[in-house]
């Protein structure tokens, strides 16, 4: 077992603790959405001006992807990092390291001045960023979940995953000021890259905040922060988690379908004007926060899979919906954040209970990593890809993969733990 170092904490409520989480994860999802955002607006045309439009798309769609797949490397480097100088030394680290690349980003000329250069240095600069995001976990959502009273851990677990919601949202709203108020010269110039250096600002807040709450003690079992050796977890553990990676792939594609994939649409089929997707997506996270926050509701009442089981149905009749981004976009784009809320809610810790304890940590950390990279990191280019390829179909079968997917894992995990059930009983 690697040692941690022990830092005096002090006492907080777990609502204290909670609000303290909201804003960690809100300005870790505005850098992550401002990026993503760009990558369909801007870096198409700046980095990858040679291209046809769709090859342009599907090229920065494919550095999009690099911090996904940055984000496992990322961990196990601050795992060294976490061992040799604590977990505080590796928060910030890990923080430095985004916003360093994030601020690279901003600062990047475009193809026209620094030719082949300009795509290389945005993706290194990517790739930064997943190093920073991978080394900044800190499992604080499974902390939540064992510290919860027995009849609100549905809540308590779903109070991380709003700051999805409201980072897109913060990170919408200054793309559709951006693109509303300056000339299309302005914002290609210049007015996109104030997003990315108000991602460094709110990147200061974010640090503080996981300080913070590395040095409070609000009642979690410290077992569950505790990292385990990487050989040893996975021989004990790979088994749950792969099965913990690929029961989410439903949520984390359909999280990339309805925030990046539309505006891409527009862009590349101009059914529809970028203000107005932007401000349909801004309604549709709006909405999502309500539908988040009745997944915690429903998990208590229900359980954790029943939600999670009736949110991934419904994403079956939203396939259908996807065509009608060419006449009706909102009704995708608002049905589809409706459901994200309720399925993603509570996707963030649906693995906790599955792992040894010992090994929860780590293994949490690496299943929400390949959870990201299956369901998320390829999701706009194939998306892209499939329509431009095959037609609008294309694209809701790519979905409809990722429903069978968490239908089939589900029955899995229903059928081990009765299973495990039965041998508890007959012992």
């Amino acid at each position: 077992m690697e040692t941690q170092s022990h830092i005096p904490a002090e006492k907080a409520s777990l609502d204290e603790v909670a609000t303290t989480v909201v804003m960690a994860r809100v300005t870790d999802y505005f850098g992550f959405f401002v990026y993503a955002i760009a990558s369909a607006l801007v870096f198409p045309r700046l980095f990858f001006p040679e291209y046809p439009p769709v090859e342009g798309m599907l090229l920065s769609f494919l550095v999009f992807a690099l911090a996904f797949l940055a984000r496992p490397i990322g961990a196990l480097l601050a795992r060294v990092v976490d061992r040799k100088a604590g977990r505080p030394a590796k928060i910030t680290l890990a923080t430095m390291v985004f916003g360093i690349s994030t601020v690279g980003i901003g600062l990047l000329p475009g193809y026209a001045e620094l030719g082949w250069l300009a795509p290389v240095a945005l993706a290194v600069f990517r790739i930064g960023q997943g190093l920073g995001l991978g080394g900044s976990w800190d499992g604080v959502t499974l902390q939540l979940q064992n510290a919860a009273p027995e009849h609100r851990q549905g809540l308590y677990t779903m109070i991380p995953q709003l700051g999805g919601p409201i980072g897109f949202c913060v990170a919408a709203s200054m793309f559709y000021v951006l693109t509303g108020f300056l000339s299309d010269e302005e914002f290609m110039s210049f007015g996109w890259r104030f997003a990315f250096f108000a991602v460094m600002a709110v990147n200061v807040v974010s640090l503080f905040a996981r300080l913070r709450l590395l040095t409070t003690d609000f009642g979690a079992d410290e077992s569950l922060s505790q990292s385990s050796p990487v050989v040893e977890m996975a021989r004990a553990q790979w088994r749950p988690i792969v099965l913990s990676a690929c029961l989410p792939l439903a949520t984390y594609a359909l999280f990339h379908l309805v925030t990046v994939f539309p505006l891409a649409y527009a862009i590349l089929y101009a059914t529809t004007s970028l203000p107005e997707i932007l401000m349909l997506q801004l309604i549709g996270g709006g909405l999502s926060l309500v539908t988040m926050i009745l997944s915690g509701v429903l998990a208590d009442r229900f359980s954790r899979q029943w939600v999670i089981g009736t949110s991934t149905l419904l994403m079956i009749a939203l396939c259908f919906t996807i065509p009608m981004l060419r006449t009706e976009p909102a009704v995708f784009i608002v049905a589809g954040f409706l459901l994200l809320g309720l399925s993603q809610g509570q996707s963030g810790v649906v693995s906790g209970g599955r792992f040894i304890r010992r090994y929860a940590y780590s293994a949490n950390a690496l299943s929400v990593n390949l959870s990201w990279i299956l369901g998320a990191a390829f999701a706009p280019a194939l998306g892209v890809w499939l329509t431009d390829r095959y037609g609008d179909w294309a694209a809701a079968l790519y979905l409809l993969s990722g429903v069978i997917v968490t239908f089939f894992v589900m029955t899995v995990l229903v059928r081990r733990s009765a299973t495990a059930d039965e041998e508890g009983a007959s012992a």
